[in-house]
């Protein structure tokens, strides 16, 4: 059953998945029908889900469940996936690939790949203070309260 993401509750599970390039306007508005069938759509055990899926930042899927009026289960996480990668497929963008990690710098998403954090570091183009977006989000409310967050405040912590 899909809900509006605006009216998800706090408590609700979300998984975020990454672009590996920026969304166009025209892409975007020809996956949101596509994210809202599957939210519709999506059941765990024959239980439909209080789902929701929505594009942030022009960069980020994200696919969330409403934990407290149905549980996902494994086949149900799997089938998101799935969907995930079918709709990269179709739009020939990578959402699984999690060796880019993203920054929020000068108002947009930047992205800089793991072996690249310790020199990025070092050069001081990423510091305690630079807001990362942070794909381990695990509900609905931190990420309304804490996206992007500092990287000072994510596992990027020991990097400085």
């Amino acid at each position: 059953m899909y809900i509006p993401f605006d009216e998800l509750p706090a408590q609700a599970r979300v998984w975020v998945y990454q672009a590996n390039r920026p969304l166009t306007e025209a892409e975007q508005a020809a996956m949101k029908p596509l994210l809202q069938a599957f939210a519709t759509d999506w059941s765990s055990h024959g239980n439909d889900l209080q789902a929701s899926a929505e594009l942030l930042h022009d960069r980020f899927l994200v696919l969330a469940n409403n934990e407290s009026a149905t549980a996902s289960s494994g086949c149900s996480i799997d089938k998101s996936v799935n969907f995930v990668r079918e709709l990269g497929e179709r739009f020939q963008v990578s959402f699984l690939d999690r060796s880019q990690l993203a920054f929020l710098k000068e108002g947009g998403v930047e992205l800089v790949s793991v072996g690249q954090l310790k020199e990025k570091v070092a050069a001081g183009d990423i510091n305690k203070d630079t807001l990362y977006f942070d794909t381990l989000v695990n509900t609905y409310g931190d990420l309304q309260t804490g996206w992007p967050k500092q990287a000072q405040h994510s596992w990027l912590s020991r990097y400085f």
